[in-house]
């Protein structure tokens, strides 16, 4: 009986001594983030068309804005479409590189060529407190 109870205890303290305590790299990234990017990437894609004339006015200019922010932005708003449903309808398997993580190609590499995870929001939010602390 005691050697049973000595094999245990030793096979628990070496299971706790491999095991990986730390937190996984695709921890945030999991079936319910999918799903809820899928669905706000598929029903707020239009908002791409409206940042992406204010960016290319931004840097561009009026006339290239009107023409090639507005090519770019529904091409944007398309993809984005399309990713939304497929990220929703795919949800529950990790199909994309065998894991959860978002179909396109993230903005940090590409600036001015990738996508956020979620759609761009409009509006005049502001992010700071109203009100100072003193």
């Amino acid at each position: 009986m005691k050697n049973l109870i000595f094999i245990a205890l030793t096979l628990g303290l070496a299971g706790s001594l491999f095991g990986d305590i730390q937190d996984p790299p695709a921890n945030d990234y999991g079936p319910t983030r999918k799903l809820g990017r899928g669905l706000s990437n598929f029903f707020l894609a239009p908002a791409e068309v409206f940042v992406t004339v204010t960016t290319v006015n931004t840097y561009d200019g009026n006339a290239a804005a009107f023409g090639y922010g507005m090519v770019r932005g529904i091409g944007r708003s398309a993809t984005r479409h399309v990713a939304g449903f497929l990220e929703a309808v795919l949800a529950p398997f990790p199909a994309w590189r065998e894991s959860y993580y978002p179909l396109l190609p993230s903005d940090i590499p590409y600036i001015h060529a990738g996508y956020s995870e979620f759609p761009p929001e409009l509006g005049n939010e502001s992010k700071y407190p109203y009100v100072r602390d003193y």
